[in-house]
This record gives C-alpha cells, sequence and structure tokens, in this order.
C-alpha cells in the first residue's frame, strides 16, 4: 500500500482494473464518476414522468449486479438508457408505470437469453464480424453521434442560444484541460470533479444555478419504489413487451462498442475474460431489477468511459464506489438535489472533451491496427458507417426505432462480410 501511495503522488502509475486506491482518494475518484453519470441518469426518467431517486438507485444497484456478473474485471457504469425513451414515453401515457416496468425486464431478459446462448456456443464470431476496420469507426460514430447532445447543453436555454451558457461551457472545457495537463499527483486524477466544481461555481455567480429544489428538499427522503406487483395489481402488457424487447438487440450493438472501447484502454480483451456473455447478463439483470423497483432499463454509459481514458483510472474499486454513493445518495434529498441543479451548460463544458476521448479511441485503433486505406474495401466500410451514424440516420417502424448507432453498426457488419479483400482494379 505505501508503494502505491507513493505512486499517487509522483504520478507515476495508473491505477489498474483490481488495484484499490487509498481510501480518500477513493472516495473523490468515486465522487467524480458520479458527477459524470448523474445527469444523464436522471434525465431519462424526468423525460418519462418518473421519480429520479429510483434511477438512480437502480443504476447503482445495476452497477454492482453488473460488476458481480463480470467477476469485477470490467471497469464500467451503468446508467438509464436513451435509447427506450420514446416507446416508455408512449407507454407512460397510455398505460402507465406497470408496462414501462415489464418493458425494461422484457428486454433485460433478452439479454440474459442472448447471454447464456453465447455462454454455451462461444463468442469467437465477434472477431469475424467485428475487425478493427468496422470496431474503429463505430467507436469513433459512438462518441461524435453525441456531440450535438454537448452542444445543445452548452448552448441552448429553452432551446435559444444564450451566450451566458455558452461562456461557462467553455469555462469548464478549459479549466478542465488545464487541470488535466498541468496538475500533478492526485489531483491530475481527478481533472473532470474539478472542471465541474469550477463550473459550478462559476455558473452560480452568474446566476444560472436554480437553488430553488436544493433548498425545498428533505434532507431523507424514502424513494416511492413502484416495486412490479406490490405497489400494482400484476397485469400483462402485451405491448410493452412487444415494442421494448425488441429495441434490446439494438442496445446490445451499443454495449459492445462500449466494450471494445474498454478493451482499447486497458488493453485486454473483455470478449475472452470474463466473457461477452457475462458483460451482457450483468447489463441485462440490471435492467431487470429496475423494472422491478420502478426505474428505466440501464445501459453502460459512455461519459464515464471517457472520464477512464481522460484519468487512466481503471479500478474497479472506483466505479463500485460511485455506485454505492449513487445508492446513499437516493436518500439523500439534499445532495441529490444540489447535484440535479448542475446547469447543463456545466456538463455540456465536460461533454465536449469526454466525448471526444471516445472517438479519438476509434481512431486508434485504426492507426494501431495499422488498417490500410489504399484498400478501396477499407475505406468503403468506414465511410459508410462514419456518415450513417453521424448523420442520425434511422430506421423506424412503429413504435420501433433503429438508432444511428445501431444501423451504422449493422452496415459496418454486413459490408466487412460481402465485400472482397480486394476491389477487381486492386487485384
Amino acid at each position: 500500500m505505501n508503494k502505491q501511495k507513493e505512486e499517487f503522488r509522483n504520478n507515476e502509475a495508473v491505477l489498474d482494473i483490481q488495484d484499490k486506491p487509498p481510501f480518500k482518494h477513493w472516495l473523490v475518484l468515486s465522487i467524480q464518476h458520479l458527477f459524470t453519470m448523474f445527469g444523464a441518469t436522471v434525465l431519462v426518467p424526468i423525460l418519462i414522468g418518473i421519480n429520479p431517486s429510483i434511477a438512480l438507485f437502480s443504476s447503482g444497484v445495476g452497477t454492482l449486479i453488473y460488476i458481480l456478473c463480470t467477476k469485477a474485471k470490467i471497469p464500467a457504469y451503468l446508467g438509464s438508457s436513451f435509447a427506450f425513451i420514446a416507446t416508455m414515453q408512449m407507454l407512460m401515457k397510455h398505460y402507465g408505470y406497470p408496462a414501462v416496468g415489464q418493458g425494461a425486464i422484457s428486454a433485460g431478459l433478452v439479454y440474459v437469453i442472448v447471454a447464456l446462448i453465447i455462454s454455451q456456443f462461444g463468442s469467437d464470431w465477434v472477431d469475424k464480424i467485428l475487425p478493427p476496420v468496422v470496431v474503429g469507426p463505430i467507436i469513433i460514430v459512438i462518441g461524435l453521434s453525441l456531440a450535438t447532445t454537448a452542444a445543445n447543453d452548452a448552448m441552448l436555454n429553452n432551446s435559444k442560444y444564450d451566450l451566458k451558457y455558452f461562456a461557462v461551457a467553455i469555462f469548464t472545457l478549459v479549466i478542465t484541460i488545464i487541470f488535466n495537463m498541468f496538475l500533478k499527483g492526485f489531483s491530475s486524477m481527478i481533472p473532470v470533479l474539478l472542471g465541474i466544481v469550477s463550473g459550478y461555481i462559476l455558473a452560480a455567480l452568474v446566476g444560472i444555478v436554480d437553488f430553488t429544489s436544493v433548498m425545498q428538499a428533505k434532507w431523507l427522503s424514502l424513494p416511492a419504489f413502484d416495486v412490479m406487483g406490490v405497489n400494482y395489481s400484476f397485469k400483462w402488457y402485451p405491448a410493452a413487451i412487444i415494442t421494448m424487447a425488441p429495441i434490446a438487440f439494438v442496445t446490445m450493438t451499443e454495449h459492445m462498442g462500449h466494450v471494445m472501447v474498454l478493451n482499447k484502454l486497458t488493453k485486454r480483451n473483455f470478449f475472452k475474460n470474463p466473457g461477452l456473455h457475462r458483460t451482457l447478463l450483468g447489463d441485462g439483470l440490471s435492467s431487470v431489477f429496475a423494472g422491478f423497483v420502478g426505474g428505466p432499463p440501464t445501459t453502460s454509459y459512455g461519459e464515464n468511459i471517457g472520464v477512464l481514458a481522460m484519468t487512466k483510472v481503471h479500478s474497479v474499486w472506483v466505479l463500485g464506489g460511485a455506485a454505492l454513493f449513487a445508492i446513499v445518495f437516493s436518500f439523500v434529498g439534499k445532495i441529490s438535489a444540489l447535484i440535479q441543479s448542475i446547469p447543463s451548460p456545466v456538463i455540456g463544458g465536460i461533454s465536449f472533451l469526454l466525448f471526444g476521448m471516445i472517438a479519438s479511441n476509434g481512431l486508434r485503433i485504426l492507426v494501431d491496427n495499422k488498417v490500410n486505406f489504399e484498400l478501396k474495401r477499407n475505406l468503403i466500410i468506414t465511410s459508410v458507417v462514419l456518415v450513417v451514424g453521424i448523420g442520425g440516420t434511422y430506421l423506424k417502424l412503429g413504435n420501433f426505432q433503429l438508432t444511428s448507432i445501431a444501423l451504422a453498426t449493422l452496415f459496418g457488419i454486413v459490408l466487412n462480410l460481402i465485400l472482397p479483400s480486394k476491389a477487381a482494379s486492386e487485384n
């Protein structure tokens, strides 16, 4: 432990997956991840009309379930999934939360079933259908497809451009970069947290932080859990199952994309160890749990992967600590309200960097694997994936929607399988 503390002070080593940081550092590193995921995790329930504290609780428990299922070998945080928003809004309007909960459970069970199949037949197919020429552009798309979200958070106040918002966002971005580049020792590992705090202070000074909810919130507040079968008399909602279960196949592609990014960051192959079946099982059981307690389905978060990329602190203990904080804070009304009061331009400024980090790792995959763009095949695959994914292309059939990332992944996989290794003119 003394050696580890010395490494912390000199910033000579990165915390690996199983490394446990000193307690005081552990708390701060975990809170950094909590702040990073908080905005998106509570935004989803707000948009569909359910209790944000329940979403915070279910994300914390879901992350611990994921860590358990993956044998504590993968540093990832699971938060509320955006992919189901449109469908959940429709279900809430017509049937209420029981239908949403049933849909979340059915989507999670799809993950569980696929995980069981993979555990029996293996995942060698992943390397064949997802080579570097497909994986690299998909990861770039995952990062850049979020660029509009970051920009809107940074500039828009009630859908209108706000110079004050933009100034706060740019300040948050710049100060975070400065912290990341010039701080030494332990401070260099928490640039995101320091950036959020600095941005929040400036936002408060210029008057764009609303403290009303913080003042009104109680110190201790029990989330109104909508436990299936307890608060409601049980009833089947076929519409929920039919509309939400298929979306699980879409979010699986994003799930695998995040695992690929983590593979690159940690220099491991999580598809092999602990295995894709375990990552899918953890994600699926997390959504099943969320559906039972009244939360939205969960998924791994790119924002937290961005923090891992920036800080190079890959300790699963840190992510587990963030999960515990999320659970505790879901019962502490004042703290939950304080974090929820972080204005969107602060989150937007941080997101410029975090989402860019994800995209940059996709570029690194192409460079490190020396993908030859002299070959028309590679040029075509990359071009189609990037434009379809970043352009926001999507396929909608009724209430079922194939997102741009999922559609780009599908195009990449199909083109990789059908295109010859060389064009006729290259032979």
